[in-house]
């Protein structure tokens, strides 16, 4: 086994796949190889993480340090460089794709003097201190692991004070001024500074990203998912490319089909001056998708191009991060895409109708779902009043109580009570609770958000971004629409068109017989 292995265009694949350097870092090397337009990274393999190497291994430092200068190479940057700083990303990946269960560091490599280099970079002081301040905010989470609440009210207070509703609306001076005070709460909250050598901080995040491996979350996720305990994941280091640039720069995810009902449309959520997190944490609203279109219509169109080239590349539905940064198209990853048990029938007899796969390749898309048990549902109309509608993330209808924690979800449960787990914005660590829960409906988060992404895999219905909804957790009530319920009061999600509607409502199911009817040919087929 190679210590690292380089990402970039016409560099080598890693002859154990997936396994040897995680699923990120494998579709990267392929991706590159096929001409997309990736960023250039390297990857520690997961066998570090497996023998549980120390983080002073001389070793893995030494790999570390052959990584970034390699990656310095390929993208003409200087790592902690005052004149053209290169700034990376530090993202985990296990050989099967975990989406939100593991930690990453964005923006490492700034500090007082190669934020200044950025901003004679790129010409854009905004975007400099932006990133510097997203970095001390990742630092102090991920790697110090801080309770955010300190950094939170030194954000809540810049934003009264610029009288603006988000820190995307913050000019330089003012995200200057914060990350200052951010640096400041740092100091006193870890009893040490922020580091200011880029590679002591590449170091630590590295650190973190192993570590997160053994997260509670990421382990419920293996549990749930039946994954392998002791497998381990890479660590990906990648170029950082700027979503956060400007009004013609922004970050997005999307799907090559419909993960929900298996349509094949692209399927995406985007943010303008914005980076990754913005879009996967589920902790913003999203509106920008329109917009997309209209604003960056070349993007847009080598977006449907990069569907079917993906598509074609792993001959399956997917799932995959990009950036736009001064209208320049960078793909960050692609997975393959988590979908309903529905959509994954629907998406397997279309790739084989459209002549991507043949028909056993197809029968193999569909392993470990039990065909006969798949229906669509809905209510039986007429539907009552509503008292909202929100975003689908994931089809069907679900009825339950209203549980505001995981905690209570898991109380409903033992007393043998469906629960509709409601969050101003479900994260990856409400894992146990979403699994228990028949639904998840939230305030904020968009279609794609790591939350949205693991309700569909666990087959749950799934509403983001319920414009009137306000939880008031210290009294276990929310407010819907105007109508105030209480924790323990029916509702019920329409996953089909959005609808929350109070009450319990009659669900009416339809099984695919079309698609299975197709099926059932492929094996009669494949059986000849």
């Amino acid at each position: 086994m190679a210590d690292r292995y380089i990402i970039a265009p016409g560099t080598a694949l890693a002859p154990g796949g997936a396994a040897e350097v995680g699923n990120k870092a494998w579709n990267l090397m392929r991706m590159a190889r096929a001409g997309l337009p990736v960023p250039p990274a390297f990857v520690l393999p997961t066998g570090w993480s497996a023998r549980r190497a120390p983080a002073e291994d001389p070793a893995l430092r030494a790999a570390l340090l052959t990584g970034i200068t390699e990656v310095e190479a390929a993208s003409g940057l200087g790592f902690g460089a005052a004149r053209r700083p290169l700034l990376v990303s530090v993202r985990s990946g296990a050989a099967v794709s975990m989406p939100g269960m593991m930690e990453t560091v964005l923006d490492v490599g700034l500090n007082a003097t190669t934020v200044e280099g950025l901003v004679n970079l790129t010409g854009n002081p905004r975007l400099a201190w932006d990133s510097f301040r997203r970095l001390v905010q990742g630092f102090f989470e991920v790697v110090a692991g801080q309770d955010t609440a300190p950094f939170d009210a030194l954000i809540a207070a810049a934003l009264v004070t610029a009288e603006v509703e988000s820190e995307t609306d913050l000019d330089f001076l003012a995200l200057r001024s914060l990350t200052r005070a951010l640096l400041d709460c740092y100091r006193d909250c870890v009893g040490s500074p922020f580091p200011t050598d880029p590679h002591e901080q590449l170091h630590a995040a590295m650190t973190a990203v192993f570590r997160s491996w053994d997260a509670p979350k990421a382990a419920s996720y293996r549990r749930l998912n039946t994954l392998d305990d002791a497998a381990g994941t890479a660590v990906t280091v990648q170029t950082m490319v700027y979503g956060n640039a400007g009004g013609s720069s922004g970050a997005g995810v999307g799907f090559t089909r419909n993960p929900a009902s298996g349509a094949r449309e692209f399927y995406y959520d985007f943010r303008f001056n914005a980076q990754g997190e913005d879009v996967v944490a589920g902790r913003q609203a999203l509106h920008d998708n329109d917009r997309l279109r209209t604003d960056l219509p070349a993007v847009w169109t080598q977006l449907e191009t990069v569907c079917r080239t993906l598509e074609t590349l792993f001959g399956d539905a997917q799932d995959f991060e990009f950036t736009v940064q001064q209208g320049k198209l960078f793909l960050l990853q692609a997975r393959r895409a988590k979908r309903t048990d529905w959509a994954a029938l629907a998406i397997a007899v279309d790739l084989v109708a459209e002549g991507l796969l043949a028909p056993a390749a197809g029968l193999k898309l569909l392993d470990g779902i039990a065909l006969d048990a798949v229906v669509h549902t809905s209510f039986a109309p007429p539907l009552p009043a509503t008292l909202a509608v929100a975003q689908v993330a994931s089809q069907g209808v679900a009825c339950g109580a209203l549980a505001f924690d995981s905690a209570a979800v898991q109380r409903f449960h033992a007393a043998g009570e469906a629960s509709i787990l409601v969050r101003h914005d479900t994260v990856t660590s409400d894992i146990e609770g979403m699994a228990l829960a028949e639904g998840i409906l939230t305030a904020t988060g968009g279609r794609t958000s790591h939350a949205a992404v693991v309700a569909r895999q666990l087959g749950k219905v799934c509403l983001v971004g319920c414009p009137t909804l306000e939880i008031d957790l210290g009294s276990r009530t929310c407010r819907i629409g105007g109508t105030e319920l209480h924790e323990g009061d029916a509702i019920s999600l329409d996953g089909n068109g959005g609808a929350v509607c109070a009450g319990i409502l009659t669900p009416v199911t339809e099984r695919p017989e079309a698609l299975l009817a197709t099926i059932a040919l492929w094996r009669k087929g494949t059986a000849a």
